[in-house]
């Protein structure tokens, strides 16, 4: 099975059936049944599940996370930081607890009742982000939520990154940003990311490339250049290391596996 690149939101990934593995720059997580997966940056991953089968599918739910409600139901519960000047990882894996795991399956349970989503489904994932902020690991979401902690000024850097992926990077103006010397910056942020600046550019423009190339509407030398990189051979080489083989090949090979899962 060809491994699932992408760009993970910030969310809550929780297995009903089944085992994934996550690989985040050199780190991985595996998780199944009775764990949860915890996102709270915009990060490239890639994944895949393990030892799939018709038999027993890979089943899980996933619901996205946002900042702003984070910081409502913070400031309703008074759920504040204990510090705001560590640097957690933007990825973690958790054990689910009786309270997490039965308001879960209240919002899944939802979908039996369409006529009540409007009205439930909104109180159920506050109670459900309030149970993630009293876990031990809720300064993760807490940090994203709260302006000015160290956290948060990475994720700032990790947008400005994101939203000019395809210029070139200017350590100095990041590091400008994040009110750090350039040293410092790339410490944190692989503290935050494990990557580098430069490597999670880097997976920003070929996880890019590689969803353009597979749309069969551009050529590997146009989506170099598009996705900001001035030779199309080292487009090609970089690709290669991360996705295992040359662009055309790859593309090929995931169209492959495709067909085969709709044939």
């Amino acid at each position: 099975m060809v491994p699932i690149c992408r760009i993970q939101k910030p969310s809550l990934c929780i297995v009903a059936q089944g085992e994934k593995i996550i690989i985040l720059g050199n780190e991985s997580y595996k998780y199944g049944v009775s764990d949860y997966l915890a996102v709270s940056l915009d990060v490239p991953i890639s994944g895949q599940v393990i030892k799939p089968s018709p038999e027993a599918p890979f089943l899980s739910i996933r619901l996205d996370l946002d900042a702003g409600e984070i910081f409502e139901i913070m400031k309703e519960t008074h759920l504040f930081p204990e510090s705001i000047e560590h640097y957690p990882k933007s990825l973690f894996v958790g054990k689910m607890n009786i309270n997490l795991l039965d308001a879960v399956i209240r919002l899944v349970r939802l979908l039996d009742t369409p006529k009540d989503i409007l009205a439930l489904a909104p109180l159920i994932i506050k109670e459900i982000i309030y149970r993630l902020l009293t876990e031990k690991e809720g300064d993760v979401f807490k940090q994203i939520a709260t302006s000015g902690s160290h956290f948060a000024t990475i994720a700032e850097v990790v947008e400005r990154i994101k939203t000019n992926f395809d210029k070139p990077l200017r350590i100095n103006e990041l590091a400008q940003i994040a009110n750090m010397s350039t040293s410092s910056l790339y410490r944190h942020f692989k503290q935050v990311t494990a990557m580098t600046p430069v490597q999670y550019q880097k997976q920003l423009r070929l996880q890019e490339g590689r969803r353009l190339l597979i749309t069969d509407k551009y050529n590997v030398a146009d989506v170099a250049f598009h996705v900001g990189y001035e030779s199309p051979s080292q487009f090609s080489r970089e690709y290669a290391r991360l996705f295992g083989c040359p662009p055309t090949t790859d593309i090929l090979r995931m169209q492959s596996t495709t067909n085969l899962s709709t044939s």
